[in-house]
């Protein structure tokens, strides 16, 4: 049977669980001293100690050094029974500065044993040592060591607990905005990061006895419902599987009209993801023990934080995709404007892609670069047709009337917001590294190292491209025209990297696509 909780508006299972492998997990004491009498009785009177389920791993070490080689290894230790007097008559006292300052383990609890107290009194040990008991070997009762075993195991859990959920939170806190930014990318980034980061969130325990988690994130948008993401046996070979089927449609009936329709796995976790409020899809999670209170408050605000983080990076994506179809809209103006460059304009996007990421440019950016290009002559729409159809060379004056193209491509885009690389790549793409190009006269740096791409790739795909005015050149001969242009026409790092990449084969389908459409 489930239910809705309303502290995170989560859904789980009210179903009492199958009992769970309790020996796959026990509270570990490390019994630290010298004498093998002291240590075999303190197995022997803890042999059926349990707390909150759990029995002891019980680990012996002889002297301090040795528990200092056991501590390495075992950094889950809930209790230190440790003597004072053994290799040294302070080697104790020394181990717990180990403990406390070498190692910083501020969790687990120690208790000081000692036969001999004047050598160690209880209150200097106690005022200058962080220690949480002091006991006299002569005054520890059977019935004394399991109030004392008792009480530090169930401080250290406690503990733990906090420890856990603070850093749990610290995780929320870091992984919220990186998966945002995942996001950005796509969705499937989005969905994924945040599976992993939950599955992660019921691990940050070491001692956890949960072996495996099996979950999904589905989304839903009228009849259409996507599964996005998956683990184990949700996995993505896995996804159309009659089972998942049958869940999904439980899973919605239960965020949206909070009905059980279908069969949940005992123990299961549905949690919604909403936008405005109204359910539009949901995690669902399985584990091989029940979530404890503390995991399920972690994934509840982790959930809740994704589910605002959707919001925004859903409203991100349909900006992106509004400034792609602007920028689509426009192209396609221009490629109408003039029919011997269509596909020049797509090219002209490759290659640049190819070459921003050649020079060190992250994808993401890379591609903004790509889409950008696609706009460099725009501005063309304003030159009459006499002019971009001519046949023959341009007169002086249609050529001062056609370089007004970059002025007027600048002038349309700057009245939509995002487009300022756009803007910059219409404004400024007859640009020249000595400073010999149009409008301005800029050089160098002064341009934009998204314009110096551009520009060098413009002009390599117009010489290899036929135009009505001249015929196409061989792919080696534009490449050297590159290069013998380096460091007047062109920027010569981005020639390096042009050439770097058309030697390696890197734009070859690109030249063959020219000379496959004739162009």
């Amino acid at each position: 049977m489930m239910k809705l909780v309303n502290r995170q508006q989560s859904l789980k299972s009210t179903s009492s669980p199958a009992a769970p492998e309790l020996s796959r997990y026990a509270w570990k004491v490390l019994v630290v001293d010298d004498e093998n009498d002291v240590r075999a009785i303190t197995r022997l009177n803890l042999r059926d100690f349990q707390f909150a389920g759990f029995g002891l791993q019980i680990i012996e070490a002889s002297s301090a050094a040795q528990a200092q080689q056991l501590l390495d290894s075992h950094r889950d230790i809930a209790l230190m029974l440790v003597d004072v007097v053994m290799e040294t008559d302070d080697a104790g006292l020394k181990l717990v500065k180990y403990i406390r300052e070498t190692q910083g383990n501020l969790l687990s609890r120690i208790i000081i044993r000692t036969g001999q107290p004047g050598i160690a009194p209880e209150r200097y040990v106690i005022d200058n040592f962080d220690i949480d008991g002091y006991v006299c070997k002569t005054d520890l009762t059977v019935q004394r060591l399991y109030t004392t075993v008792r009480s530090a195991i169930k401080s250290y859990r406690d503990l733990k607990s906090i420890d856990l959920n603070r850093t749990g939170l610290k995780t929320v806190i870091e992984q919220t905005p990186e998966i945002y930014r995942m996001g950005k990318s796509s969705l499937t980034h989005f969905f994924g990061g945040i599976l992993s980061q939950i599955v992660a969130l019921c691990h940050l325990n070491e001692n956890s006895y949960m072996s495996t988690i099996d979950g999904m994130i589905v989304t839903f948008e009228g009849e259409q419902i996507s599964v996005h993401s998956g683990t184990g046996e949700f996995s993505e070979h896995e996804k159309n599987t009659p089972r998942i089927k049958e869940l999904t449609k439980a899973c919605v009936d239960l965020v949206v009209h909070n009905k059980v329709t279908g069969k949940l796995r005992q123990g299961a976790l549905v949690l919604p993801l909403k936008m405005d409020e109204k359910a539009v899809g949901f995690v669902y999670l399985e584990t091989s023990h029940e979530l404890t209170e503390a995991d399920r408050n972690l994934i509840e605000i982790f959930t809740s934080q994704c589910s605002s983080t959707f919001e925004s990076l859903k409203l991100h994506l349909d900006l992106t995709n509004s400034y792609r179809q602007a920028i689509d809209m426009l192209a396609e103006v221009a490629e109408f404007k003039d029919s011997d460059t269509g596909g020049h304009i797509n090219r002209l996007a490759a290659y640049t892609l190819r070459v921003a990421m050649e020079v060190g440019i992250p994808k993401a950016e890379a591609e903004a670069y790509a889409q950008a290009a696609r706009l460099h002559d725009v501005g063309k729409v304003g030159i009459p047709d006499s002019i971009i159809q001519k046949p023959g060379k341009l007169t002086t004056d249609e050529y001062d009337m056609m370089k007004l193209h970059t002025d007027i491509g600048a002038r349309i885009l700057s009245q939509v917001e995002g487009m300022e690389h756009a803007k910059d790549v219409a404004l400024n793409h007859h640009e020249r590294w000595d400073g010999k190009g149009y409008p301005n006269g800029k050089r160098g740096d002064d341009i934009s190292l998204l314009t110096r791409i551009v520009s060098l790739v413009d002009v390599f795909d117009a010489l290899v491209s036929k135009r009505s005015y001249k015929p196409a050149w061989r792919p080696e001969d534009a490449k050297d025209h590159l290069r013998n242009n380096a460091g007047e026409h062109f920027d010569p790092q981005v020639v390096d990297a042009f050439i770097r990449l058309y030697e390696r084969g890197g734009i070859d389908d690109l030249v063959m696509a020219v000379e496959h459409r004739g162009e």
